[in-house]
């Protein structure tokens, strides 16, 4: 039995032949609508989310599964006290599968060693978002065409993000990478990460003006600004709006440079910019179905 806790859980010859089922469900839905019949999915969602629990709900409904869970802490026995280890072993006595979000760094891999069914870790905290970095490896795949040999600036929150955290984390396997962090010195990548990349030889970069280096990229990710992180209203107030990304920006990028951003969006993106061909992030969040529709299959055996 295998869970997923970290985009390193799998290895890079495991991820092509995920995404070649990902490719293989985008392009022929009806040969998996009964892939999963007489299977669930339990949703634990200790924190608050849209895209990621209804990808997952629509991933399994569109195999022919079902889903049972609950989607805030308030809403389960958390809030009467109860330990995520006994929730797990209470869920795998009900489902075949559990994806679980929760606001506490490691929180998934508790209930992972617990558990009788594979779990796979829908976010924990500011830790690691896997099937996010899944989602975003397969839309750079499908649209920029190779997963080697380009430059990725990675723009707005860069402290707290998880989702760049696995990003990278993630990248790195691949060859010719260089990265570029966009932030305000207060959402600085972790040294951790810039220690790894040194470690490891790969050029990295950071700055704080996005206009230096748009026309450096081909690939741009941006972030928002995350509350939820902040400790207190004026930190957050004062950098909420330090990037947004217009239309006269997008004016610097090369021709086929590609928009990514995991949503939800507040005002870091434009809405101007939805219109623009180079515009991903609706695509990425479709592109998120499959991936998790062939997710749940190879982790149940069913690939």
């Amino acid at each position: 039995m295998r869970h997923l806790m970290n985009p390193l859980d799998f290895s890079v010859e495991e991820l092509d032949k995920l995404f070649a089922l990902a490719d293989d469900i985008e392009k022929d839905p009806a040969k998996y609508a009964h892939k999963c019949d007489g299977k669930i999915l339990a949703t634990c969602f200790y924190e608050p989310s849209t895209r990621t629990r209804l990808s997952f709900e629509s991933a399994m409904t569109r195999l022919g599964g079902r889903v049972i869970g609950f989607s805030d802490a308030a809403s389960s026995s958390a809030s009467k006290g109860e330990s995520v280890s006994d929730t797990i072993r209470i869920i795998s006595c009900y489902a075949d599968i559990c994806a679980m979000r929760h606001p506490k760094e490691g929180a998934p891999m508790v209930a992972a060693e617990k558990s009788l069914i594979p779990v796979i870790n829908a976010g924990d905290g500011g830790h690691q978002h896997p099937t996010q970095t899944l989602t975003d490896l397969q839309t750079i795949r499908s649209l920029h065409g190779d997963l080697n040999n380009f430059t990725i600036g990675l723009c707005g929150d860069l402290k707290f993000g998880r989702t760049v955290h696995s990003l990278i984390n993630a990248l790195v396997r691949y060859e010719g990478i260089k990265f570029i962090f966009i932030s305000p010195e207060e959402l600085q990548i972790p040294d951790y990460v810039t220690d790894m990349l040194r470690e490891k030889g790969i050029p990295f970069q950071e700055v704080i003006r996005l206009e230096d280096v748009m026309p450096e990229l081909d690939l741009l990710y941006m972030t928002r600004v995350q509350k939820e992180r902040f400790f207190n209203e004026e930190d957050y107030v004062r950098l909420k709006d330090f990037y947004v990304l217009t239309p006269e920006k997008m004016e610097l990028a090369k021709p086929d440079m590609l928009v990514l951003h995991p949503l939800p969006r507040v005002n870091e993106i434009s809405v101007e910019i939805d219109d623009d061909p180079r515009a991903a992030y609706f695509k990425q969040a479709q592109f998120g179905v499959y991936v998790r529709m062939a997710l749940i299959l190879t982790l149940l055996g069913l690939a």
